[in-house]
């Protein structure tokens, strides 16, 4: 199934979740460390970039710097949509808040400050229900 690209149906439908427990991004040299379950993995030339459970990291001993909650979009929206991120990214830099955003397949995630995951969420409904 194809995902959305209509921009105001996107936004409009976007029905943000924020998934339980902080998460970190760290980095390993290769393959993630046993009982560490990535949530997003990134092969970069540095290392391996892994978003993971924060209790993860403490226990696996990997070092990290900042802890974020995790946003899903619940929209489906295709990969070749355009301007989604931006008018996400536009509204949480207005609110002054970091985002991190990763692509899957059927949706889109939000990496932002644990501390202010819900503040982000309401930006994001009140977004959706305005549409500005």
């Amino acid at each position: 199934m194809a995902g959305e690209r209509d921009l105001r149906k996107l936004v409009d439908g976007m029905s943000p979740e924020l998934q339980p427990g902080p998460y970190v991004f760290t980095t390993v040299p290769g393959e993630p460390p046993g009982g560490v379950r990535p949530v997003v993995t990134v092969a970069e030339r540095e290392g391996t970039t892994l978003v993971i459970p924060r209790q993860d990291a403490d226990a696996a001993g990997l070092a990290y710097h900042s802890v974020f909650g995790w946003i899903t979009l619940r929209v489906h929206s295709s990969l070749e949509a355009v301007g989604l991120t931006a008018v996400v990214s536009r509204a949480l830099a207005d609110a002054g808040l970091s985002c991190n955003v990763v692509a899957g397949y059927h949706h889109d995630h939000l990496f932002v400050p644990y501390e202010q995951a819900s503040v982000a969420v309401a930006i994001l409904e009140d977004l959706a229900r305005t549409g500005s």
